[in-house]
């Protein structure tokens, strides 16, 4: 496998677990409440994970020796079937930055739960949303609302990603707030989606 490949050596109880096949599911770790310290733990139960940048900026800092630039990446990482995560990396490389971003969001993952939460739609099938879910960010609030199959994902970019990612074909999205600053209203999109097990109907 790849994560032993590459001399992974874990340095928490639960990497050990996984490399040594003790915990073999995501859903173990989540149930048990364990929590992920190594992205290499992802990568081993989550093999099929992807990811997309969100956002790239650039931010400056001034010091004795001058300006430093370094590049600013958002990411999301999902497996499109309930598991999603979104980080942040900065680096002088743009590739050092979205391997940072891609490592900070596989230690954000969360499980997103799914159903079939409107009226008008008795198919039963984890499409959509379960029930209403609220989430904020910053000066965002985006709420989550469940649709009927066939209306798809109805909202901004970085809110049909997120969804798309997690594994969510049909909603709502209701937003307030700046929601031109990316992150902040990606996160808002995260808060909402890990409500979806917090709050429980």
């Amino acid at each position: 496998m790849s994560y032993q490949q590459t001399q992974w050596v874990p340095r928490t109880t639960l990497g050990k677990l996984v490399l040594e096949g003790k915990i073999t599911s995501i859903k173990e770790v989540f149930e048990q409440n364990i929590p992920i310290k190594e992205p290499e733990i992802i990568d081993a139960l989550l093999p099929d994970i992807k990811h997309e940048v969100l956002d790239v900026g650039i931010v400056q800092k001034q010091t004795d020796a001058g300006e430093i630039t370094k590049f600013k990446i958002g990411v999301v990482v999902g497996n499109f079937d309930g598991y999603i995560g979104i980080g942040i990396g900065k680096s002088k490389q743009m590739r050092f930055a979205i391997d940072k971003a891609i490592a900070d969001a596989k230690l954000n993952i969360t499980p997103v739960r799914r159903g079939c939460g409107h009226w008008k739609c008795p198919c039963g099938n984890p499409h959509s949303l379960p029930f209403v879910v609220t989430g904020k960010s910053g000066s965002v609030t985006v709420t989550l609302i469940p649709a009927p199959k066939g209306v798809g994902l109805v909202g901004g970019a970085a809110a049909k990603t997120l969804l798309t990612f997690a594994g969510i074909k049909d909603a709502w999205v209701v937003s307030r707030g700046e929601t031109r600053t990316t992150m902040n209203f990606a996160g808002a999109v995260y808060d909402a989606l890990k409500n979806t097990y917090r709050f429980k109907k």
